[in-house]
């Protein structure tokens, strides 16, 4: 266990070592995307930090546009999101006090294996997009203001369209990534999924992934802290820094690179914490 985990543990015990300390006080709220809770790394990281610290933590995965207005209404002690453009205004406006991006991978066009605007010869992603709706062809649209949304309408924008552009074939689920992957493998139409969700919905919703990683498919995943003083309710600052320093961990941060290997062949995420020192503190 490194230095700074043991720091915060003890800064925890601090903030803690009251006569009317229980279990329950060893608690905090982490608002995070759905493609982490559903790729399930989560599931894989949160019981050795609980082991290690006694912290329990609640999971509330919701689409980043739902979880960073959590944190701009003080709901959440922490957070975790993929959307770097909305996740800095946060930090520009004095509501979180440090954005420090973890990890990585990438966004993926999936669709049916017969591909039948030819999306895998694309030369970029926006071709595919330019592809797809200049055949007015099926795509499944999250429509949730999550990142993965946020990351849909850019490339519309890239691609020359209405970031809200519509057409006959084109669902919008208002739903989370995994049950959007769902709708999609059911309409045999096209998709953006991050890649971790997608790998793990793969064999159940029978698509493939049909872009190569570029530039504007770069998926990167930061944690947000705080400014606990802006709000009403006392944050668990002291555990969500705990959480935080656990995740940028060395330790973890191996298990991020590993997470994936055994069930589908490859990682699912690129850990980053080494290059990628906090952007405000």
């Amino acid at each position: 266990m490194t230095t700074r985990i043991l720091a915060s543990m003890l800064l925890l015990a601090t903030t803690l070592a009251t006569p009317l300390a229980s279990a329950a006080d060893r608690s905090m709220i982490l608002a995070t995307t759905t493609s982490v809770r559903d790729s399930g790394l989560l599931d894989a990281l949160l019981p050795s930090f609980t082991e290690q610290t006694g912290i329990a933590v609640r999971v509330i995965a919701v689409g980043t546009g739902a979880a960073l207005r959590m944190g701009r209404e003080g709901n959440a002690d922490l957070l975790l999101t993929h959307a770097p453009d909305s996740e800095q205004s946060l930090v520009d406006e004095g509501i979180a006090r440090r954005r420090t991006p973890f990890m990585e991978n990438f966004f993926v066009i999936a669709g049916p294996k017969h591909d039948p605007v030819d999306v895998a010869h694309a030369r970029s992603p926006e071709e595919a997009i330019e592809k797809i709706a200049g055949a007015k062809a099926g795509w499944v649209s999250r429509s949730d203001d999550s990142g993965t949304h946020k990351r849909e309408k850019s490339l519309f924008e890239a691609s020359g369209l209405d970031p809200d552009a519509d057409w006959e074939g084109l669902v919008r689920t208002g739903s989370g990534m995994g049950l959007s992957l769902q709708v999609a493998g059911e309409r045999r139409t096209y998709i953006l999924s991050d890649i971790g969700t997608f790998l793990a919905f793969e064999s159940r919703v029978e698509l493939v992934a049909l872009s190569s990683p570029a530039p504007s498919l770069r998926n990167t995943y930061s944690i947000l802290q705080l400014y606990s003083d802006r709000f009403e309710r006392p944050l668990r600052s002291a555990e969500a820094e705990a959480l935080e320093d656990f995740l940028l961990d060395a330790s973890t941060q191996a298990q991020i690179g590993k997470f994936g290997l055994e069930r589908f062949g490859r990682a699912l995420f690129t850990p980053t914490a080494a290059s990628a020192p906090p952007s405000a503190d």
